[in-house]
């Protein structure tokens, strides 16, 4: 229950963010996305560091703060946050083959859901 409130929060909080941000932009690059993406990315680094510097921080807050308010803002701070713990502990391969086959399968997967949806 504590992650789905996170998340209905996170998801907001993107939604509300993306729109102030998005009203002031006067170009095509997605500048929303890329801003809340990054700032989910500061957010869920700057959990995950003091979760393990404080003891005071429960399981429970980081579940609610990482999965689930970061994970509702942006999955991307998830990704991100995946392939830092991977670099971390010398999984470099590892880390640049999840990089290339999220990026890559999930373009491929838009462009398929998107063939698929117009062939209905």
């Amino acid at each position: 229950m504590i992650v789905a409130l996170g998340g209905a929060l996170g998801s907001a909080a993107r939604y509300v963010a993306s729109r102030l941000i998005q009203e002031h932009a006067t170009t095509a690059f997605p500048v929303a996305t890329c801003a809340v993406n990054v700032a989910g990315c500061l957010l869920i680094g700057l959990v995950c560091g003091l979760a393990c510097k404080a003891e005071g921080m429960g399981e429970g807050l980081k579940l609610f703060l990482t999965v689930g308010f970061c994970g509702g803002f942006t999955t991307f701070s998830t990704f991100c946050n995946e392939n830092m713990g991977l670099l971390r502990n010398g999984n470099s391969m590892v880390a640049a083959l999840y990089i290339s086959l999220s990026l890559f399968l999930g373009l491929l997967a838009v462009q398929a859901g998107s063939a698929i949806a117009k062939s209905l």
